[in-house]
């Protein structure tokens, strides 16, 4: 089975012409578009000294969770804005990255596009299709590029996978992906937070659209890009004082031809876990955690375990990406690129209708 690497891998990032890169290391004027995201609380802690990137604006709806993270990270008050359009007329940023609900994605990106400015979500990429097909006609017209972003993109285990699978276990013919942790609120996300996660309309759904991307988007890439031959979803609501109208356990089964792949996205399982099994005709890797290999090999009964060390490069986290992409380092394809992930939510958007309808959903 021949894999190729991260930066070479398959699919485009599918814009016809592509914004102006500007040249030079300078930082990247970046926008923040929302604040309801809980990941942006990551962003502030990780990032807010890094030399790729400069804020020039923030922009939340909301202005007392604006002030609430202003507070704790002594973040500037005249960073914020009360609208994307009016952070982006005037700090004139290059790219904006959007910690929003889900159904606020295509907005975010017709006013960047409107602007000619990159973007980058966080995953996923809408809550649906109409949605999605709605930010590939902004990004193609305007020549950006859209960006989403998966925390399990940046395991060194991810960026191995296509060299260690090249190394041998057979063509693949079962992968098995669990993520989740025992619920949004069961671990104290931000109430802001929890609130349109538990909104169908704003999340797209509940553990099946928040924790089954992460399935769909690294099955979608180990198979190269391809749509599934059907798709078949169970979902159910086991703690409905607590999530009453959306699920909080889904299990997506997928089918290609000689393949079979298993998602499993909850919000109860007892710990937080981010993995994956992938077993091939003579062998097996699997990868427990974001820096451990388990592999057996053809004929062989032990496992090798192998323990990887943090990535350097332009691929070590999110920050480091998009300035690579905003500089013309990189050219944007794979797991984070937007013509992945239009499958992604075809399977997720597929996935939610199979689980309504208690059937299975050919593409």
């Amino acid at each position: 089975m021949t894999r190729r690497s991260l930066t070479g891998m398959l699919l485009a990032a599918g814009a016809a012409g592509r914004a102006q890169q500007p040249a030079g290391d300078k930082p990247v004027r970046l926008v923040i578009a929302g604040m309801t995201h809980g990941h942006v609380a990551g962003f502030f802690r990780r990032f807010a000294g890094r030399p790729e990137i400069e804020v020039v604006g923030i922009t939340e709806a909301q202005r007392p969770v604006f002030e609430r993270y202003a507070a704790e990270f002594k973040l500037d008050p005249k960073l914020f804005f009360p609208s994307l359009d009016a952070a982006l007329d005037a700090a004139k940023p290059e790219a904006v990255m959007a910690y929003s609900n889900t159904f606020e994605h295509k907005a975010i990106v017709e006013a960047c596009a409107r602007r000619r400015v990159h973007v980058m979500v966080e995953k996923p990429l809408a809550v649906g299709m109409e949605h999605a097909r709605a930010i590939e006609r902004a990004a193609k017209q305007a020549g950006i590029y859209v960006l989403v972003n998966y925390e399990t993109t940046w395991y060194p285990t991810t960026q191995q996978l296509p060299s260690r699978l090249a190394n041998g276990i057979g063509k693949l013919r079962k992968i098995v992906v669990r993520d989740g942790h025992q619920g949004p609120k069961e671990i104290g996300v931000p109430p802001e937070f929890l609130d349109w996660l538990t909104d169908p309309a704003r999340n797209g759904g509940g553990a099946l659209f928040d924790f089954g991307c992460y399935g769909a988007n690294l099955v979608t890439w180990l198979m190269n890009g391809r749509r599934p031959s059907t798709i078949l979803a169970s979902v159910q609501t086991m703690k409905p004082a607590i999530y009453a109208k959306v699920d909080d356990d889904a299990t997506i089964l997928l089918t290609y031809p000689n393949t079979q792949a298993t998602i499993q996205a909850s919000w109860n399982w007892p710990f937080s876990r981010k993995d994956i099994d992938i077993y091939g005709e003579t062998g097996y890797l699997l990868a427990p955690d974001r820096d451990t290999f388990r592999f057996r090999a053809p004929g062989k009964r032990d496992e090798q375990v192998t323990k990887l060390t943090p990535l350097t490069n332009d691929f070590k986290d999110e920050v480091s990406y998009l300035a690579a992409v905003v500089r013309g380092r990189i050219q944007p394809d794979g797991l984070s690129s937007l013509a992945l992930n239009m499958v992604v939510t075809e399977i997720l958007d597929a996935a939610r209708r199979s689980a309504r309808e208690g059937r299975s959903i050919g593409l």
